[in-house]
This record gives structure tokens, C-alpha cells and sequence, in this order.
């Protein structure tokens, strides 16, 4: 079960999830999972962001989406939409101050070989930005 965890300074949640979920799931799903996964993660980031006042997040959770479905028939906005993912991975944690961040180099052999583990690579870093979200003190009054 996915532990959910309120992304400070907003009523939004986050949840860390286990990275096997959008690697094995889309395929017992018919890919169905990984759009809704894609989705939500892309909107969490979106949350944070807002909450911490930085538009290097995204806004626009639907428009990635709308990349990797429609826009794969072209090949081009897939791709792209799926590195800015993984750039919003590594600002999140930035953010939170986790490090080591997401090594690009890695994602992108990760997914030229093997597509199912990057997303599996790709939420356990995400997991890490929740995770520092989740233990970050209350401020002093």
C-alpha cells in the first residue's frame, strides 16, 4: 500500500509508491497504470512546486500526459516530455535537499535499454524527495 504523505504549505498529498508498481503494472494493466501513474506524479511535482514557489515543477500535469500519448504517434514530444519528468525528479530533490539526485546519465541508458526499470529508478528517487518532504520539521512560530 502506497504511504501518502501532505506536501507542506498545501492541502495536496504525495504518495510513495513501491518502483516495481510502474514497472510491472503497465503491463498487466495494458498500459492503462502507467498513464494514470505518469499523471500523478507529474501533478505531485506541480503541487510541490507551487508550494515552494518554483515553476521548474511543471504546471500542467494533463499537457505531459497528452506527450506521451498522442504526441508518441510523433515520436518527439514523448521523449521530451519523459526527460522534463526526470529534470522535475531531480528539481523536487533538489528542492528537498536530497542527495545524491537522479543521475541523468543512468535514466537514459536505463531507458534505452530496459523502458520498465527507469520508471521503477525514476519513483524510488522520486520516493526520496517524499520521504524528506515527510520529516521536514514544522517551522518555529
Amino acid at each position: 500500500m502506497a504511504e501518502e504523505i501532505q506536501i507542506g504549505g498545501t492541502d495536496a498529498m504525495a504518495k510513495i509508491r513501491s518502483p516495481w508498481a510502474p514497472a510491472l503494472l503497465p503491463w498487466v494493466t495494458f498500459f492503462i497504470y502507467f498513464f494514470v501513474w505518469y499523471y500523478k506524479i507529474n501533478r505531485e511535482m506541480a503541487d510541490l512546486g507551487r508550494a515552494r514557489g518554483s515553476d521548474e515543477l511543471g504546471d500542467s500535469p494533463g499537457t505531459s500526459v497528452l506527450a506521451i500519448t498522442l504526441g508518441a504517434l510523433v515520436i518527439v514530444p514523448a521523449v521530451i516530455s519523459t526527460y522534463n519528468t526526470a529534470k522535475r525528479v531531480q528539481a523536487a530533490q533538489r528542492l528537498e535537499g536530497v542527495e545524491p539526485q537522479l543521475n541523468g546519465w543512468l535514466a537514459l541508458v536505463m531507458y534505452l535499454l530496459l523502458s520498465p526499470v527507469f520508471f521503477a529508478y525514476e519513483q524510488a528517487e522520486l520516493n526520496k524527495a517524499w520521504r524528506a518532504e515527510r520529516v521536514v520539521p514544522p517551522a518555529a512560530a
